[in-house]
């Protein structure tokens, strides 16, 4: 089974995570425009395009600003091998979250 960013992440941002109390809810766990992308649930293995998340310890921003970070991520890396010919570029994941409401 494909696991999503906060399963290989563990920073337990997840709903019943160990940190959603403290630190709320990550918007790549609740946005469900892109559920099923990349055999993930909710935003969980597009977390890259998604603004808001929370990686590293601080909120990441919008897609042009942690674009850099996230192309450089280990989870990111996994999805994209994980993938293969099947791996949807991000362009095509940001159409979706503007066409998606």
């Amino acid at each position: 089974m494909k696991k999503n960013c906060w399963e290989v992440k563990g920073c337990g941002r997840e709903q019943g995570g160990k940190n959603e109390k403290t630190l709320g809810l990550c918007p790549a766990a609740t946005d469900e425009r892109l559920h099923g992308v990349h055999g993930g649930t909710n935003a969980g293995r597009a977390c890259w395009v998604v603004a808001g998340t929370f990686c590293g310890g601080e909120v990441q921003g919008t897609f042009a600003q942690k674009l850099r970070d996230c192309t450089l991520c280990d989870f990111f890396d996994l999805v994209r091998k994980e993938e293969g010919k099947n791996y949807e570029i991000s362009l095509v994941l940001l159409k979706k979250l503007k066409t998606i409401k």
